[in-house]
């Protein structure tokens, strides 16, 4: 499918996953997808999202400040003592075990020599939502009858595919139609 992605388009796939690794993430989902589009978008894609302020910077912060808060907060906690597990003395007996800064060291070690190379070592995957933004973005392509996948597509797989994560980022629902309408037409001034 790779071979029918225009450079750009191959270009923010691969900017996903550096943007994912950079933000902590284990696996490359539609926000760090969509934070490829931005980064690497064709300048008729950049005219529009320029136009609605959507900037690459403004989507790194959002994403950074969410990564930034502890993955188990007060409601995973309550749930968790509702079965009899208490997270703080989780935690404390991970830190008197395994020192301060255990949580942050928790990172899978990277494979090397010939298995780690056949397992793709310091690659990270995709998570599902992302995989069907990329397949609805062929499909947009093919609906329109487009022989390449550009960056407009990555978009519009993206907005079909309508996670929560990056329907937020892009101004919720209203935010997202707007920003469909945009794109469809667009492609139709280009067509």
């Amino acid at each position: 499918m790779f071979e029918k992605f225009s450079r750009q388009a191959r270009v923010a796939v691969v900017s996903a996953q550096d943007d994912a690794k950079e933000l902590g993430a284990g696996r490359i989902g539609p926000e760090h997808v969509l934070l490829g589009v931005i980064t690497n978008a064709e300048p008729g894609l950049r005219a529009v999202l320029d136009a609605r302020g959507i900037t690459a910077d403004g989507t790194r912060a959002a994403l950074a400040a969410r990564t930034g808060t502890p993955p188990l907060g007060a409601d995973d906690a309550e749930a968790l003592r509702s079965i009899g597990i208490d997270l703080d003395a989780v935690r404390a007996s991970v830190t008197e075990n395994f020192g301060p800064d255990a949580w942050d060291r928790a990172e899978p070690e990277v494979r090397r020599g010939v298995f780690g190379r056949l397992l793709g070592a310091g690659h990270i995957p995709f998570t599902n939502p992302a995989k069907k933004t990329l397949e609805l973005a062929l499909r947009e392509a093919i609906h329109r009858k487009d022989r390449e996948i550009s960056t407009a597509y990555l978009l519009l797989g993206i907005l079909r595919g309508a996670d929560p994560a990056t329907t937020d980022l892009l101004g919720g629902r209203d935010g997202a139609a707007a920003l469909r309408a945009d794109v469809y037409g667009m492609l139709d001034r280009a067509a």
